[in-house]
């Protein structure tokens, strides 16, 4: 946990924590601002709002005239950032929606909002999630089978290991952990069943698994059920066509990825223009994307970071910039 510290403190802006709250430290935020802000009077979506660290890096950096559009489908989330920035709500700054970035086009075209200059997504769990119990995203503490990101919809983790079979089980641990033992870990949490608790669950993947490899293994299942439960990477996948849409031309598009299955979804769209990672070119061999790729290798957190918060040491980002040569299509 860290100090909550104004958004506009004395430290500079290379501190790497200096948007960092008890709620959520965000990551590269300086790397974030400089690479998706263009036009410092335009309209930027923060569609992962967390605690609000990269919307407070945004509005510094933006004129009086700029805006931000904050999106998380987590009320909590929403909560801890009206508690934080009341002025620039106040001022008509920030705007906050609670929602599924995966609706990205519908919540903007709800609230009237045409094109808008730059889109931001920093995926996977925040900090509060992690470090709530309740919320049951660790396997280090105890907590009910949850890990719902709105913990008012949807299944549970809890549905997901004590009533799927165990074939379904094992294709997620396989798909969404990569994890090599998805089999041997599945038929043992099904012959244990039924697992109430996160530390009922990490009991029965540690029995199955050599010490050597516990801590990687633990964070393979709870990421594959967490992922199964929130439809995450169908969410990204929706995100990154919605965003083509929405994004005027020569726009921009900031993703944090945190593990492979997120990155690379990232870096075929961005690069390609799909997800198959495929390069579709018109008869002049010209790519047919919707993107300009900014960054061909990822942004990595920097040893200060890493050091300030070792949360971020997964951390990559990439940009790319809307095509000029069509509108966005679709979208008002």
């Amino acid at each position: 946990m860290h100090a909550e510290p104004d958004h506009d403190d004395a430290r500079g802006p290379a501190d790497p924590m200096r948007y960092a709250t008890g709620y959520h430290a965000p990551v590269l935020c300086k790397a974030v601002v400089e690479g998706l802000v263009t036009d410092p009077d335009g309209v930027y979506v923060d569609a992962t709002l967390g605690g609000g660290g990269h919307t407070a890096a945004l509005l510094d950096v933006l004129a009086p005239g700029g805006r931000v559009i904050g999106l998380d489908r987590d009320p909590a989330a929403l909560a801890a950032v009206r508690a934080r920035l009341p002025a620039e709500i106040e001022r008509g700054r920030l705007h906050l929606v609670e929602g599924n970035f995966a609706e990205l086009e519908a919540l903007l075209a709800e609230g009237g909002q045409g094109p808008v200059d730059g889109v931001l997504a920093d995926l996977g769990v925040s900090s509060h999630q992690f470090d709530t119990p309740e919320r049951g995203f660790s396997f280090r503490t105890e907590g009910p089978l949850d890990m719902r990101m709105n913990p008012h919809t949807g299944y549970t983790a809890s549905d997901v290991v004590n009533a799927w079979e165990e074939q379904a089980l094992r294709r997620v641990l396989r798909v969404y952990g990569e994890e090599p033992r998805a089999a041997h870990i599945a038929r043992a949490i099904v012959a244990a069943r039924p697992l109430a608790t996160t530390t009922a669950l990490a009991d029965v993947v540690r029995r199955v698994t050599p010490a050597r490899d516990e801590v990687k293994t633990l964070a393979r299942v709870f990421q594959a059920i967490r992922i199964a439960v929130n439809g995450e990477l169908e969410a990204l996948e929706r995100l990154l066509a919605g965003a083509a849409r929405v994004l005027r031309p020569g726009g921009r598009l900031a993703v944090i990825s945190y593990h492979s299955l997120e990155d690379r979804r990232v870096k075929r769209m961005l690069r390609y223009g799909n997800l198959e990672g495929r390069p579709v070119r018109d008869l002049y061999g010209n790519l047919l994307s919707p993107w300009r790729e900014l960054t061909r290798h990822p942004v990595l957190p920097g040893d200060a970071e890493r050091a300030a918060n070792p949360r971020a040491r997964s951390a990559r980002l990439r940009l790319a910039e809307r095509r000029p040569e069509a509108p966005p299509t679709g979208f008002p």
